[in-house]
């Protein structure tokens, strides 16, 4: 038996959608991604939904339209995926690394006040809503009025993620979603920005399709169609495809069964782990609800919260990567939850950060651990992950 870390969730229905744009012969960005946009819309309950061909675009397209430039610092958490910080560097911004609350795996809002009193000229921040649970996104946007900042949600894995009645992504100035397969509804490859402004909304559509004044669907529309439109600013090929589109659309159809699925797994491991003394399983705090792209767990339980000892952490992170090892031989995949971008060559070198600088961080790094968790997962799968993770840890 294999169990990876994740699978895509297709039915005959996404089978059957990808091959209409095949048969109208419209595959590039058209009616199917302007669908796609409006049902992701009514979900997040945003005005305005733009697709575009990742997430990692997203953020770049977001940030311009943000008005972040050149040597302008944006405050981003040090436990991300490299792609937050990546589209920082893209608009030849800087990254300002901010620690996180360990038990969420989230930005830790004490931390971002000192960063931004320390550095006085930060312009942005961006909040990462990590493995499905959102950021303490009220205390953010209090944070960012008080001090005038502007606000990108990297919503990457925040899909159907709640604060009380509101979707992750829609307390910033904009909010970015990806659709990568190990996300819980996916594209193959794609991304979403969301927002109420509708300057931002129309910037990044023009931006997204080189900077045109209007898309090939407008034109098809129009009159005069025939003729190329205006190219007012330097625009990138960002487009999602119409076949992209028309995947999105029914995993979109599909999502409320999709999501209900992936909650009762994550609902099973919170009964059968919650007891055991090294594993600290995911925090929810009241109010919210749990996307759960991902179902990680802090390696070496509750003490290692508070935890600063290096070599006892060095030392806990050896155990978790046997445990890893171990539980891959028995034909079980695992990850680390993510990264500590402060610990990767190029940041590092650039900034000469030390590893220890962003502490939480660190440990996250050294010793979170996901587990299997995809829809179509089986009863006796599942079993089976539970059963394996207690005889050996």
């Amino acid at each position: 038996m294999y169990i990876p870390i994740s699978k895509p969730y297709f039915t005959a229905m996404d089978k059957s959608a990808v091959v209409d744009p095949l048969e109208s012969g419209w595959v590039v960005q058209g009616p199917q991604v302007n669908s796609f946009e409006e049902k992701f819309a009514k979900f997040t309950q945003s005005d305005y939904a733009v697709a575009v061909s990742n997430c990692t675009t997203a953020l770049h397209l977001g940030l311009l339209s943000l008005g972040i430039q050149r040597e302008d610092k944006v405050v981003v958490p040090s436990f991300t995926y490299v792609a937050s910080a990546n589209a920082i560097e893209y608009v030849g911004a800087i990254p300002v690394f901010c620690d996180i609350d360990l038990e969420t795996f989230n930005i830790d809002v004490k931390k971002l006040i000192e960063l931004i009193e320390k550095h006085g000229d930060i312009k942005a921040i961006m909040p990462v809503n990590l493995f499905g649970l959102c950021a303490d996104m009220i205390a953010i946007m209090d944070i960012a009025k008080r001090y005038n900042l502007k606000v990108i949600e990297d919503s990457a894995c925040g899909f159907d993620a709640w604060i009380l009645d509101r979707h992750s992504g829609t307390f910033g100035d904009c909010g970015c979603f990806s659709f990568h397969p190990r996300k819980s509804i996916t594209t193959g490859e794609g991304g979403m920005l969301i927002t109420d402004s509708t300057d931002i909304a129309q910037q990044v559509k023009s931006l997204r399709d080189h900077g045109a004044s209007k898309s090939d669907l407008q034109r098809h529309k129009d009159k005069n169609g025939s003729l190329l439109p205006e190219f007012n600013m330097l625009g990138y090929n960002y487009r999602l495809t119409d076949i992209q589109g028309a995947l999105g659309n029914t995993q979109m159809d599909q999502s409320k069964e999709i999501m209900q699925k992936r909650r009762k797994i994550a609902h099973v491991y919170h009964e059968e782990l919650a007891g055991i003394p090294n594993l600290l399983t995911p925090y929810v705090p009241e109010g919210y609800t749990h996307g759960y792209q991902s179902y990680v767990c802090l390696f070496g339980g509750r003490e290692m919260l508070e935890c600063c000892v290096m070599d006892k952490i060095d030392a806990t992170n050896q155990k978790r990567n046997l445990f890893m090892q171990n539980l891959e031989n028995r034909g079980i995949a695992t990850r680390q939850g993510t990264h500590a971008v402060h610990t990767l060559g190029y940041y590092r070198d650039k900034y000469g950060i030390y590893k220890e600088s962003y502490l939480q961080s660190y440990k996250a790094d050294r010793l979170s651990i996901s587990f299997p968790l995809y829809p179509q997962m089986t009863d006796t799968e599942l079993e089976y992950v539970v059963q394996t993770i207690k005889e050996l840890i």
